[in-house]
């Protein structure tokens, strides 16, 4: 396992950005990544990468591109979930969920350098898991319902991942035989890891899902002992071994085995497919009948332990990916056939992007000056009626005197002349403002007084208006001044000229 590797800049092929290696195969290498998406969205993913020599080989791509259509029909908790495949500028990736724990071959050798042998009821639990895992694949189905006859062909402690959560899944369906596989075994090719292969295989006879078995079979002994079962010297030995040699019960290593563990694993091993188990179902529910199969929690607990230094680093590698996730080093260009539109949050830092929001926030502020508006305009329309209404003069109650009005008129006072009058008849001007209307009185007694001085010819100031003068008292000459003025026939209002 590599130590973190601080400030090292991930390439980045389409939506995700590739990070330090954690395992490596034949084939492909396994690398931390991440999942930029939208909005800030990431994921910490597994991501198996092929090797160039490989990605230029067409058979190689053809099984590669295999694996992630049947992985992408087995949906169970035991088998890790294939989320995407990846065909991009000679890059050819298959990205997985990230299962924070070690692969069963790891950790059998981590329990061999501790000297110690994996709990019996960690062993039981794990394989009955994988068994679980490796019968949905068999039992898989097309889009169209058709069962896809799936055949892993490479079970082996390396295919097998225990998380620290106590789950066991099963992976890598790169050889898996399958109806809907687009690339075919040449003839005499032989797909898979010898050790764990069952006899029928090796023949490149027909096979079926109890070849799986068998391969479960070595797993949960080498589980059980912390020895290889038919590995030999060489590939003849280990040839010699699978198809002549008899298996010896686990017990015979490990004298705390069972005797009905040693049943189920020798059946599990028969040389003939009839005598196995049927199916990878039937061989799990012989397992938890046992009653010896441990929990989640146990095999967790146990995974934490034997694996707590690799664990560690795994975790700090994890958490130096996610903590850069969303600031991707600047200068990393995707590659050709990605378009920066596509992965905004992966090619700059902290990319401004408008708010989804944004329409929304847009209407309510065209809303509110709309309503604004409206109101500023409905309150100016009814300020000019009300300046309108202010403007008329009210009805003089002394025209209404001379058309029919009962009780006698009520003097004004008269507005104060800028110019001097002269006698005769003229028109009496309507006043700029109206006149304020006096209290009403008693009509005047004549008597002889003084006669009045003449009016001044200095005009009012503009800005203080003087007050009109009290009514003065008639001469005794004039006859009728009350009022002093008579209406004509066309309505003009004529001073008397005896009343000036």
């Amino acid at each position: 396992m590599t130590a973190p590797t601080p400030h090292t800049e991930p390439e980045l092929v389409g939506r995700y950005a590739i990070y330090q290696e954690i395992a490596a195969g034949g084939m492909a290498t396994v690398h931390l990544g991440r999942l930029v998406g939208e909005g800030g969205f990431s994921r910490t993913v597994a991501i198996k990468r092929l090797h160039p020599q490989f990605a230029r080989d067409a058979d190689f791509v053809d099984m590669f591109l295999d694996e992630a259509r049947i992985a992408a029909r087995i949906r169970h908790p035991n088998v890790v979930s294939t989320l995407d495949v990846v065909a991009n500028d000679g890059a050819l990736l298959l990205v997985m969920d990230y299962v924070h724990g070690e692969s069963l071959s790891k950790l059998l050798r981590l329990a061999s350098q501790a000297q110690e042998y994996v709990p019996l009821d960690v062993c039981l639990g794990i394989v009955s898991q994988a068994l679980l895992g490796l019968h949905a694949a068999h039992e898989a189905q097309s889009e169209r319902g058709e069962p896809l006859g799936i055949v892993h062909r490479d079970i082996s402690p390396q295919n097998i991942m225990v998380g620290t959560g106590g789950v066991a899944q099963v992976l890598d369906f790169g050889v898996a035989k399958a109806a809907m596989r687009a690339s075919t075994t040449r003839e005499g090719q032989v797909k898979g890891k010898i050790a764990y292969m069952a006899p029928e295989q090796l023949a490149s006879g027909d096979i079926d899902r109890r070849v799986d078995v068998f391969a479960a079979g070595v797993v949960l002994w080498e589980s059980l002992t912390g020895k290889r079962l038919f590995a030999g010297q060489d590939l003849a030995e280990t040839l010699g071994r699978i198809t002549q040699a008899p298996v010896a019960p686990p017990s015979s290593l490990r004298p705390e085995v069972p005797p009905e563990v040693d049943a189920i694993v020798l059946k599990a091993l028969a040389k003939t497919p009839g005598e196995r188990f049927a199916s990878a179902l039937e061989f799990a529910t012989t397992i938890e009948a046992t009653g010896r199969v441990g929990s989640a929690l146990t095999i967790g607990s146990w995974v934490q332990r034997i694996a707590a230094q690799g664990l560690s680093e795994r975790s700090l590698q994890v958490s130096e990916v996610e903590s850069r996730s969303t600031i991707v080093p600047r200068g990393i260009v995707p590659r050709a056939e990605v378009s920066v539109a596509e992965v905004p949050s992966a090619v700059t830092e902290a990319p401004a992007r408008p708010s989804r929001s944004w329409p929304l926030i847009a209407a309510l502020t065209t809303a509110t000056l709309l309503a604004v508006t409206l109101a500023v305009g409905a309150l100016w329309v009814l300020r000019a009626k009300e300046e309108r209404t202010a403007a008329e003069p009210p009805p003089d109650p002394r025209v209404s005197a001379q058309t029919g009005a009962t009780g006698p008129a009520e003097p004004t006072a008269a507005a104060e002349p800028t110019q001097p009058t002269t006698a005769g008849p003229i028109e009496a001007a309507e006043p700029a403002e109206p006149a304020e209307a006096a209290e009403p009185t008693q009509a005047p007694t004549p008597q002889a007084t003084k006669p009045s001085a003449p009016p001044s010819t200095k005009a009012a100031p503009a800005a203080q208006p003087k007050a009109a003068p009290k009514p003065k008292p008639a001469p005794a000459a004039v006859a009728n001044c009350d009022p002093p003025y008579s209406i004509d026939d066309k309505g003009i209002k004529r001073i008397k000229p005896g009343c000036l």
